[in-house]
């Protein structure tokens, strides 16, 4: 099922610019809440990623990919101080920006890996460890010649799969009508997975609204939700 170093990345690598707090916070803040990547494959029947270690306990994790400027995130990680939240992001104004929000809101159930997210699941990633992946609203690639870029497609999905735990979930938001048709089929057609809903989710009241999302109501984007769970 691996992807390998050559899979198509569902992103773009942009330099944007970062805010003096973001560049300080990443600066200071990113040694005691970044996990580096870890590019060797792992050994046989072992991962790079010990949750205990660098959580320092034993509670569930939730891994969410592509977390942009991370407000959602700690907002989240706040509300809910018996999970643990990893999140793997590219674009480092976002990961100066929630390691900002990390040290204002005195978070600390927080870890970050700054790199792709299909490479930290081959290599990092445990089976059967993640209780939860949140993917809010990634880069739709609207361009029909762009699809094969979107995440949310096979075999990313039975990887996705094989990560959870019994039990968990994927939960992702998209503000493009058309990517989520996509994602319901793609997810639908994925074995281990199957739809908690009978077809797109209500909205979950414990997600709350980002400054991305009102501005796709604003230009009257219909938001979907997609909920599946393992098992």
């Amino acid at each position: 099922m691996g992807y390998g170093q050559s899979h198509i990345k569902s992103y773009v690598l942009r330099a944007g610019r970062m805010s003096d707090a973001q560049r300080r916070s990443y600066k200071t803040l990113f040694p005691d809440f970044c996990v580096p990547f870890t590019p060797e494959p792992a050994e046989a029947g072992s991962f790079r990623l010990d949750f205990k270690h660098i959580f320092g306990n034993e509670n569930p994790v939730t891994l969410e990919i592509g977390f942009g400027m991370g407000i959602a995130t700690a907002m989240i990680a706040q509300d809910n101080p018996q999970k643990n939240y990893l999140g793997v992001e590219v674009h480092r104004p976002g990961i100066g920006r929630l390691l900002w929000e990390i040290d204002a809101r005195s978070i600390s159930n927080i870890r970050i890996i700054e790199h792709d997210a299909v490479e930290v699941l081959e290599k990092m990633i445990p089976p059967s460890s993640i209780a939860a992946f949140h993917i809010f609203f990634p880069d739709p690639w609207p361009k029909k010649r762009h699809h094969k870029r979107r995440l949310l497609t096979r075999p990313f999905t039975g990887l996705l799969a094989e990560k959870l735990c019994p039990g968990g979930y994927v939960y992702m938001v998209t503000d493009w009508a058309d990517y989520g048709d996509w994602a319901l089929a793609e997810l639908s057609a994925t074995n281990g997975l199957r739809n908690r809903y009978a077809g797109f989710a209500e909205h979950q009241s414990w997600r709350p609204e980002t400054k991305f999302e009102r501005k796709g109501i604003e230009k009257q984007h219909e938001v979907r939700e997609l909920f599946f769970l393992k098992g």
